[in-house]
């Protein structure tokens, strides 16, 4: 039997590249191909695909949140790709209803049979991508402190940081502080920006 796959990505180019190259298998069957999250969920509600391929620049939180709504789906599974993705990224995937992810560069062997086990119920994700991830190596801050940051890079207040993550607002001032330190940046936004350069979220 085919596995019915639905491809999913803004650049044009790397849509229509992977396309063609599932077409060249005969156990496989592109079931549709769409450029944007919204019309991805639709998609997938409306035609029931066995695997959403969601291609992204893989820092993008938002599209973890509509893997995790796809893959809710009877029967349906997601498979992330992008050049590399941030450690928060990983993190978030690896910990919530996303089935796969890999990188682009992987070799087309590995990227099919990755896309036959994810179907046949696994998940599978880069063994270096996720080890550095959940590892957090190279960075300096605990995953507590990366927990606030990466709550503040959503435009979260201290006190909206505080309730979500179970805390009181003087110990989020304290990891604050903290991690601006470790940094050594000038304050919580140089901070942040610290952060997302070195794609630790």
């Amino acid at each position: 039997m085919s596995i019915r796959v639905m491809l999913s990505d803004e650049l044009l180019l790397s849509r229509s590249a992977l396309g063609a190259l599932l077409e060249k298998r005969a156990d496989i069957v592109v079931a549709g191909s769409v450029g944007g999250d919204s019309e991805a969920v639709e998609f997938a509600e409306t035609h029931r695909p066995d695997v959403a391929i969601i291609g992204f620049d893989g820092a993008d939180g938002s599209v973890i949140r509509v893997a995790e709504k796809i893959g809710s789906l009877p029967e349906c599974r997601t498979l992330l790709l992008a050049e590399s993705f941030t450690r928060s990224i990983v993190r978030q995937a690896f910990s919530g209803g996303v089935d796969g992810m890999l990188q682009r560069r992987v070799p087309p062997s590995w990227f099919f049979e990755a896309l036959h086990r994810i179907h046949q119920g696994e998940r599978v994700f880069d063994a270096d991508l996720t080890v550095a991830a959940l590892a957090n190596e190279g960075c300096p801050l605990t995953s507590r402190q990366l927990s606030v940051l990466e709550r503040l890079s959503q435009g979260d207040t201290t006190v909206e940081i505080a309730s979500r993550l179970h805390l009181s607002e003087g110990t989020v001032r304290n990891y604050l502080s903290s991690l601006v330190t470790k940094l050594d940046a000038r304050n919580r936004i140089d901070a942040l920006r610290i952060a997302k350069d070195a794609r630790w979220i």
